[in-house]
């Protein structure tokens, strides 16, 4: 009898070079003053937008994360309700620092229970050029370069969160100890994006940093699903509100209630000083959920 080996499939970079480095040194340069002690944060959210703009921020909540994680789940979003959930088909993901091998076991039960449980409509694989999973790996695969990749995107409906606290049952039942970094940013706004309520200048970046977004990050922080499913969507203050979703039933399902704000920041901030506020802009957070007790020092 013949056997034949296995040929294993490689996801390779689709996003362009000003989303994030090309190669290892310049990620570990962009890296290399944020810590790498042990860290224990179950879950995190985190901004994905290129590296110039959230970069500092995205990396907040990665190194907030276990340290010890098995297999680290990135959730992207740019779904909106109704969609199937998308999973990355492939064994590796190309990153600058080699090939992230992807957790193939979990993924395959996490579909097969997704499709029984949340989503009767199953899920579908991701062949599209999206930025928000890609654009984290390369932190992911430098700060846990041992672990395995779970790629997949979640539409905005409130299944999300039931599927975050499924995700956890089968981690659990493969005795996987896993993390999830869920990605989105938060107000867009400004003409670019068709979202212009308070009009242009300071008053608008204000408005966006004091109210809009402050109020969906302690929505956030108080975990009520429902509730950030709806002010998401009426204020426009989250684009991929599935993703949160995800990593928010995870974390309820681990017992990681405790929700902390790491970061946050818009993409006027990289204005030169004196400048003049940008017509358009965009939020950023990153936020872990920890064991009850473990608080970042003040």
């Amino acid at each position: 009898m013949i056997r034949y080996a296995r040929i294993m499939t490689l996801r390779k970079r689709s996003l362009s070079l000003g989303w994030y480095p090309q190669d290892a040194e310049q990620v570990r340069g962009f890296l290399a003053d944020f810590p790498r002690q042990t860290r224990s944060a179950r879950a995190a959210v985190a901004p994905h937008a290129g590296w110039a703009y959230s970069g500092s921020i995205a990396a907040a909540g990665v190194t907030a994360l276990d340290s010890q994680a098995d297999t680290v789940v990135v959730i992207g979003g740019h779904l909106p309700a109704g969609l199937p959930p998308l999973f990355a088909e492939e064994d590796e993901f190309a990153s600058p620092f080699g090939n992230m091998e992807m957790d193939r076991e979990l993924r395959s039960l996490v579909r097969k229970e997704w499709s029984r449980k949340c989503f009767r409509r199953g899920t579908a694989p991701d062949r599209y050029t999206d930025n928000t999973v890609e654009v984290l790996i390369p932190m992911v695969h430098y700060f846990f370069p041992q672990a395995w990749l779970l790629w997949f995107r979640l539409p905005a409906e409130i299944a999300a969160f039931e599927a975050g606290k499924i995700l956890f049952q089968v981690g659990k039942s493969l005795n996987r100890n896993l993390v999830v970094l869920g990605s989105t940013d938060l107000t867009h706004y400004g003409d670019h994006y068709d979202f212009s309520p308070m009009g242009t200048g300071k008053k608008a970046l204000d408005w966006v940093r004091e109210v809009n977004d402050r109020r969906f990050i302690e929505t956030l922080l108080e975990g009520n699903a429902e509730k950030i499913l709806e002010q998401a969507l009426e204020d426009r203050s989250a684009c991929s509100v599935g993703a949160v979703l995800g990593a928010l039933g995870f974390t309820q399902a681990a017992g990681a209630s405790q929700g902390e704000l790491l970061a946050y920041g818009t993409s006027a901030d990289s204005n030169a000083p004196g400048q003049e506020t940008p017509e358009s802009f965009v939020g950023y957070a990153a936020v872990k959920w920890s064991p009850p007790g473990d608080l970042t020092p003040l």
